[in-house]
């Protein structure tokens, strides 16, 4: 755990009692805070109260006192609207603030030097987060890695000169952290997402570009357009990283083919062949990690060590096991288009399992990738809106449930007597359907698959 000793003798208000608010009040109170919590969920409040912390309907309480507000993530700081402790902090004066604000102060009081790794992008930030994590551990390094990705900043280690946090940051999370400035500040790529909670995407861009603009180096993938102003507006030291090197300029790092190459033109990594980092999103991925640990000291060798030794993140593109020359690949993670067609692009020959809660625009973006499809099999509540989309561009089966899709789509990879088919779980749909999360879907696809018999 990391103290929260910045917020020493002070009144704290805080919102939100999920996984990382008890991690928040927990360090607040080790640190000596005085802290006043609250949830608009009963069930979390009655936790809440089961771990010894002090639950008090903020509505009721003198906020003259506060000397600031923690707000959850998931809470909405300004779209649709506002929530209701949000202008109550605001007519008392005081900060509105997330865990990792908390954890910026911290390192700033105690160990300002750090090594901190700030990740964000719309996606792809859960790999590099991971992939960066791991090349440090591999080379020996103290490294904590949390936020987004799963661990709460505050319930890991405190920072310290020899220890390096890897932290994953949504937008939710950058909009509460005015103090953010990392060591290295990562940012993948910018397309629509979470504009209920932003209002526009120019808004969501904005506070994007914030991870970067405090940071001692800017690594910026400048494949949108969107990224690419961020790079050009950005004033201190930075690397670019370009994908196939279209349009790349004198400087950037260019990732093609497999391979990704430094500002002068050699090479600084080899990604083609790795099983959990395959397509060109990967190589992105996989540049920025490689950017930051060599920012970090990595040799070129700890570096190339540490990257064939990845074991991938489940869920996202996670190889599961090859019956004969079928593959099948786990991509539940895949909510939406823009993140199935990083799977989509990755294979060919593809026996494609999709749907489930369909988001808007449905899978006609992806109408451009459908020759690399041999099959669709079709699952969820979106099965009539993908069977119009479909019909007549692309074979599809009706299947409903993910276990007969899985049985169908073995079945048919495996008879089509083709080179490398690829069985895809890549739903382009959120899960609530039929599981209550990507991660419950997956975990039964992977069930599913581990059960199929070896052929005779």
């Amino acid at each position: 755990m990391t103290p929260a000793t910045t917020f020493a003798g002070q009144k704290v208000a805080l919102f939100g009692l999920g996984g990382s608010g008890l991690a928040t009040v927990r360090s607040l109170l080790a640190g000596g805070a005085d802290v006043l919590a609250w949830d608009d969920n009963a069930g979390s409040r009655d936790r809440a109260r089961d771990q010894g912390i002090t639950v008090t309907d903020l509505r009721e309480a003198d906020w003259s006192g506060f000397s600031a507000l923690v707000l959850a993530p998931g809470v909405p700081l300004t779209h649709p609207e506002p929530h209701w402790t949000v202008p109550l902090a605001r007519a008392a004066g005081i900060p509105i603030i997330g865990d990792i604000e908390i954890y910026c102060r911290e390192r700033a009081a105690l160990a300002p030097e750090a090594p901190f790794v700030a990740i964000t992008g719309t996606n792809g930030k859960s790999t590099t987060t991971a992939l960066t994590a791991h090349l440090l551990r591999h080379a020996g390094r103290d490294v904590q890695m949390g936020g987004n990705i799963g661990t709460a900043i505050l319930s890991l280690q405190p920072p310290a000169p020899n220890r390096v946090h890897v932290i994953e940051l949504s937008s939710f999370q950058i909009d509460l952290t005015p103090s953010l400035a990392p060591s290295i500040g990562i940012l993948l790529n910018l397309t629509p997402d979470h504009l209920d909670r932003h209002g526009t995407m120019e808004n969501y861009a904005a506070i994007k570009e914030r991870l970067i603009a405090g940071a001692e180096l800017a690594v910026i993938g400048v494949d949108d357009t969107y990224c690419a102003a961020i790079a050009e507006r950005r004033t201190g030291e930075r690397v670019r990283i370009h994908v196939e090197g279209h349009g790349a300029a004198a400087g950037d790092v260019v990732c093609s083919a497999g391979t990704v190459r430094g500002p002068d033109g050699a090479v600084i990594a080899q990604v083609s062949g790795i099983a959990s980092l395959l397509g060109d999103h990967n190589l992105q991925n996989a540049a920025a990690a490689v950017a930051a640990a060599r920012r970090l000291g990595l040799t070129a060798d700890e570096i190339a060590a540490g990257l064939q030794s990845f074991p991938g993140l489940a869920h996202r593109m996670e190889p599961l096991r090859r019956i004969g020359p079928v593959r099948f690949v786990n991509d539940s993670k895949a909510t939406n288009a823009d993140s199935t067609e990083k799977a989509l692009l990755a294979f060919r020959d593809i026996h494609w399992i999709v749907g489930g809660k369909a988001k808007e625009g449905g899978i006609a973006p992806l109408a451009p990738l459908f020759d690399r499809v041999a099959h669709a099999y079709l699952i969820g509540a979106s099965s009539d809106a993908f069977a119009e989309t479909l019909e007549g561009r692309l074979p599809y089966t009706r299947c409903e449930t993910l276990e007969a899709a899985t049985a169908a789509a073995a079945e048919a990879a495996g008879a089509s007597g083709t080179e490398a088919p690829v069985v895809l779980l890549s739903p382009a749909c959120a899960s609530y359907d039929q599981f209550p999360n990507f991660e419950v879907r997956g975990d039964r696809f992977r069930a599913l698959v581990a059960a199929l018999p070896e052929p005779s």
